[in-house]
């Protein structure tokens, strides 16, 4: 079976020159907007909906001094990224 699998891998690679990467020419984009959302959707909520310490504790918020320039540069990197992608 793992010869099958390899002959038609090596018959899709050869099929297009060798030359296409993983998610094209864009992959660092889309990784930079998937980091950049997720620093920012993730400090949001955090700031938002507190995580409760212990059986039934109470709530502690994250610091907002650390999770807003975060969210901000989760949101600066997703711009850069949503940028680059609809411009070319």
């Amino acid at each position: 079976m793992t010869e099958d699998f390899s002959a038609g891998a090596a018959q899709v690679l050869a099929a297009d020159g060798g030359s296409t990467m993983f998610l094209g020419d864009d992959l660092i984009p889309y990784l930079v907007l998937a980091v950049g959302g997720a620093l920012l959707v993730g400090n949001l909520a955090a700031m938002v909906r507190p995580r409760r310490v212990g059986d039934g504790g109470a709530p502690v918020r994250a610091p907002a001094r650390r999770a807003v320039p975060l969210a901000l540069v989760g949101l600066v990197a997703a711009i850069w990224a949503l940028a680059t992608l609809l411009a070319g």
